[in-house]
């Protein structure tokens, strides 16, 4: 039963990652995008903390005593996926933006090859084939949506918005692969326990680090918060489940597998953007959602 409880678990993270999003979205509005990124940790933190509370009080669990490797692999994972955020953030005032948005896609890849290389992660030949078809729809998708062709794209590989965006993609996949160490470095039978205790330490984390980066540089947005509570409280809840999601799923299955199965969060993303924004998905944008899509049932079925 574990064994195929990291799909339906993956799939939720996505619909709430594609949630959160949309209200990261909304919220820009009155927010800077450092500061909506900085609402999902500050107001999810509180959620992350009763969760583990919870799960502790239903299991019976006392607090483990991790060694040195939880807190590190904890630690690069949060400050990994700081870094990425910022290198997206960062891609808004290069000219290319579009370019270097459309390499960061390829997330879910990086995270195979450095799972593969660096930490011995065996990945099966249709698995190998359902996150490149993936990586291909996501790139299509993006292009639709940024406007560029596919021979721009190549033409661009060595300008510094694609380096930006590599690096970007390489950061999330590098927090991915590192939670999952941390979360597994605990021993811990009951997965969702540690993965819990994973999630709560790596905002602590994240919370810290870019509370002192708010209090020096961007003070103002502090102030924006009271009145926008309901859509940070929205903010704060969809990110938590969803990261508990995220968690949860990779302390049980290859980090690699859970971003492939993940990319369904575009899908919902292109859905909760035509019910919500009103916006239109183009041939090309369906096309890539179907290689998304056919991804999936690879990885499903023969992964």
């Amino acid at each position: 039963m574990e064994v195929w409880l990291w799909i339906p678990i993956t799939f939720l993270a996505a619909f709430m990652q594609a949630a959160r999003t949309a209200g990261q979205k909304y919220l820009t509005r009155d927010f800077s995008a450092v500061g909506a990124s900085y609402v999902r940790f500050l107001w999810g933190l509180p959620f992350a903390l009763v969760y583990l509370l919870f799960l502790k009080q239903l299991g019976g669990h006392q607090l483990p005593s991790p060694d040195w490797t939880f807190f590190v692999f904890a630690a690069l994972c949060g400050l990994s996926q700081i870094a990425a955020t910022v290198l997206l953030v960062f891609l808004f005032s290069l000219r290319n933006f579009a370019v270097g948005s459309t390499y960061a896609r390829t997330e879910a890849l990086l995270t195979a090859l450095l799972g593969a290389t660096v930490f011995h992660e065996a990945i099966a030949g249709a698995g190998w084939v359902a996150i490149a078809l993936g990586a291909v729809g996501v790139v299509v998708i993006n292009l639709a949506r940024t406007g560029i062709a596919g021979d721009t794209l190549l033409r661009r590989l060595f300008q510094p918005a694609a380096g930006v965006g590599l690096a970007a993609g390489l950061g999330f996949a590098g927090a991915s692969l590192f939670l999952r160490q941390a979360s597994l470095s605990l021993g811990l039978d009951d997965w969702l326990y540690a993965a819990a205790l994973t999630l709560a330490m790596v905002l602590l984390i994240q919370t810290a680090v870019m509370s002192a980066y708010m209090l020096l540089r961007a003070r103002d947005q502090f102030t924006v918060m009271a009145p926008n509570w309901r859509g940070c409280l929205f903010v704060g809840i969809t990110s938590v489940i969803g990261s508990a999601g995220w968690f949860t799923a990779m302390t049980i299955e290859r980090a690699a597998y859970v971003k492939a199965l993940g990319q369904v969060e575009l899908l919902f993303t292109l859905c909760l953007s035509v019910l919500f924004f009103k916006e239109r998905s183009t041939p090309k944008e369906l096309s890539g959602m179907a290689l998304v899509a056919g991804s999936i049932v690879v990885l499903l079925l023969f992964g």
